[in-house]
């Protein structure tokens, strides 16, 4: 169990009568990116909010790093390394790439006030050394709005990785991005393994998802209708199986 950074098992959620989840078994090893793929309704928003502790299971456990974790709320997901990034980004896009990416959690010098020029520094390390960017490409001071959509994601992840996350929750991340951004953020998401850590990656296209996962996971009506590694199945063959899933519900 350990060799999880999460486990879910047997987790089942219910809203009175309705049935989100069913005796839902999920994984994520360390160093791994995990695809979660389904249609609307197929209970996806669910269980990420399961994982983030907005809700708790209806039935089931849920392990981190192979402990138990009961009453999980959003404060102690956090705290045992989970983070989101959402596809709105939630950036502020007239405040400057230092304020975004330390914003609510600002660094403070021995005598408690504000160290501009520490976070000015780690600003433009991690934006150059973690994610890639060109050094005249980046500035601390820039306004965020300046950059692209895939860009504006890639300092979503630096925000996440920066504060200790050892599993970076991507919720729907390539949403109104185009092609060109697309690839940039692909190649943010490959920078979360790098650093040793593990994703989970929600989105609608097939394609994103094949092209960066380990692991595709594929839900339909609240239940796992499939699970398959990314090495050992043809995208044309996974695209048909999603096809079969959305029309009857099963693989078989």
């Amino acid at each position: 169990m350990e060799e999880y950074r999460l486990e879910l098992r047997n987790v089942s959620k219910s809203f009175g009568e309705v049935q989100s989840l069913q005796n839902i078994d999920f994984k994520l090893g360390r160093n791994e990116i995990v695809g979660l793929l389904g249609d609307n309704g197929a209970g996806k928003s669910t269980l990420i909010k399961i994982i983030t502790g907005y809700h708790q299971p209806t039935s089931g456990e849920i392990f981190f790093n192979g402990q138990k974790v009961d009453h999980l709320t959003v404060p102690k997901a956090r705290e045992l390394g989970v983070e989101t990034v959402y596809q709105e980004r939630a950036l502020a896009e007239l405040q400057t790439l230092w304020r975004n990416i330390f914003l609510g959690r600002e660094l403070c010098n021995s005598f408690g006030f504000l160290d501009i020029q520490r976070m000015r520094d780690e600003t433009h390390r991690l934006m150059t050394q973690s994610m890639g960017f060109t050094s005249h490409a980046v500035s601390p001071d820039s306004k965020v709005g300046k950059y692209s959509g895939g860009e504006k994601q890639g300092v979503a992840i630096v925000r996440a990785l920066f504060f200790n996350a050892d599993i970076v929750i991507l919720d729907e991340p390539t949403m109104g991005l185009s092609l060109k951004e697309t690839a940039k953020l692909v190649s943010f998401v490959n920078s979360i393994k790098e650093a040793g850590k593990s994703a989970i990656f929600i989105d609608h296209n097939i394609l994103h998802v094949y092209n960066v996962a380990d692991r595709v996971v594929v839900l339909d009506r609240g239940k796992v209708a499939g699970e398959f590694m990314t090495q050992h199945i043809g995208l044309t063959e996974l695209m048909d199986k999603m096809v079969r899933v959305a029309e009857t519900g099963s693989l078989n």
